[in-house]
């Protein structure tokens, strides 16, 4: 039985995917724990430090190791000890005592937390690459729809017609400065640790700067100015911004699942043969994949409170808080290469109704357009005048049920401004989006930067 939604094998697709999964495996996060070791050894025989053949054996077994993780596991909860039990069954396999040589130096945390880094940094090239693919379709709906109007809405009713293209520029600039932040923290954040037991790097010799250097060099990793085992912003860091992302991610499904209400109908997420809305009513129709995105990033948003709590550590190094990284931090990057890969699939296949956009702009009767009208009148009898008459007006039709336009025109203040013609062309929502168009296009230019 699944202990948890990541591995549950009937939902876990809600949560992840198998491409970050296998990321986070037990297997792959102890395979980073032997490339932090293999990666020491070379360098340290390169110094000196131990001899080249314990060197070359470590590397060796380190790549063709077989990982048990069960046994592990089991040693692990025997032991107490997070790191020790895998470093051994490593040992066990190499020739001789030439093993004797691996871990010649770090602490335990030197090596997780540059396991974990290299596991993020992995994930963190998926990342890159689906908001990519999120945002080449985001500018492809928005040029295509540029100039497609459709009704903007504030409080959650009709305010004044948009274009669906202005609506999905917000998000594709939305997206990309997101995909600016996770370039920027790279360097802040994709750094190792060998600094020993309480950050002095006494256990490494007099070459340990040396040594820090060139291993992180190897790892393909940046070298932190001081030890960072008590100081846990740059994991933080990052899942606050995978926590912004998610909710990014979280408003757009929301979106399109508010728009294919039933009563709205102008956006609709991907359908595929076979796919089924209800038990017993064949007939639905669901947002499913939108729902799932929604669900999972509430679960995201929780985990950034936990990982400032894990910012406050006592003294040089603090199990509590590092363990409370280790549920939060994973689960964190599954759920957001999750949501993106969800994303890409809805973005990708997103069914924009047009018509029903246009349709749903006259809902209103015309009172969609009152805001032209008033200004339209203030020019002949001043804004503040324009805005109550309009008001008034606006009222009256609404309670009684009058198109706009006949409300209008039976009113004598009305006619005397504004002719019959000149109407008809203000009530128009089709011409009345702005500079849209143009907004929408400056957009584009500028995502082209990253896309």
């Amino acid at each position: 039985m699944a202990t948890g939604v990541f591995d549950d094998a009937l939902i876990k697709h809600l949560w992840s995917n198998d491409e970050c999964r296998a990321i986070f495996s037990d297997e792959n996060r102890v395979r980073k724990w032997y490339e932090f070791e293999a990666a020491l050894a070379i360098e340290q025989a390169a110094l000196g430090i131990i001899p080249k053949e314990a060197a070359d054996e470590i590397v060796a077994k380190a790549k063709t190791a077989t990982i048990d993780i069960e046994a592990i596991g089991a040693e692990i909860r025997r032991i107490k000890h997070p790191l020790v039990p895998a470093l051994k069954a490593l040992q066990a396999q190499c020739t001789g005592d030439l093993g004797e040589y691996i871990h010649f130096g770090p602490t335990t945390q030197d090596v997780l937390d540059t396991g974990t880094v290299l596991q993020m940094r992995d994930i963190h090239a998926i990342y890159l690459r689906d908001l990519k693919a999120i945002g080449n379709d985001l500018y492809r709906l928005s040029k295509t729809h540029r100039a497609t109007p459709m009704v903007g809405r504030t409080h959650g009713v009709q305010a004044l017609p948009i274009t669906f293209g202005h609506k999905s520029a917000i998000w594709l600039s939305e997206l990309g400065r997101h995909y600016e932040r996770l370039r920027e923290l790279e360097k802040r954040v994709f750094v190792g640790g060998m600094v020993g037991a309480v950050g002095t790097m006494a256990s490494y010799g007099p070459q340990a700067r040396e040594l820090e250097k060139r291993l992180m060099k190897r790892l393909g990793l940046g070298v932190a100015d001081i030890n960072w085992q008590p100081a846990r912003d740059r994991f933080a860091e990052y899942v606050c911004v995978l926590g912004m992302l998610g909710q990014t991610l979280n408003k757009i499904a929301n979106e399109i699942y508010v728009l294919e209400h039933t009563e709205i109908g102008e956006l609709y997420e991907p359908f595929s043969d076979g796919k089924l809305g209800s038990s017993t009513m064949p007939h639905k129709r669901n947002p499913s994949s939108c729902e799932a995105v929604m669900g999972a990033t509430r679960a995201l948003k929780y985990n950034v409170t936990l990982m400032l709590e894990s910012m406050v550590i006592e003294h040089e190094r603090d199990g509590a808080a590092w363990r409370a990284e280790w549920r939060a931090l994973p689960e964190s990057c599954l759920i957001t290469g999750g949501v993106l890969g969800s994303m890409k699939y809805i973005i990708g296949g997103l069914e924009v109704d047009a018509a029903k956009m246009r349709a749903n702009l006259d809902l209103l009767g015309g009172f969609l357009l009152s805001e032209r009208v008033m200004f339209e009148l203030s020019d002949k009898i001043g804004k503040q005048t324009a805005h109550e008459l309009v008001y008034e007006i606006s009222m009256h039709g609404i309670e009684n049920n009058i198109p706009f336009e006949q409300a209008l025109m039976a009113d004598a203040r009305v006619r005397g401004a504004m002719s019959e013609q000149e109407l008809k062309a203000a009530l128009d929502p089709t011409t009345y989006v702005g500079l849209a168009t143009e907004i929408v296009d400056d957009v584009l230019k500028a995502a082209e930067s990253w896309l």
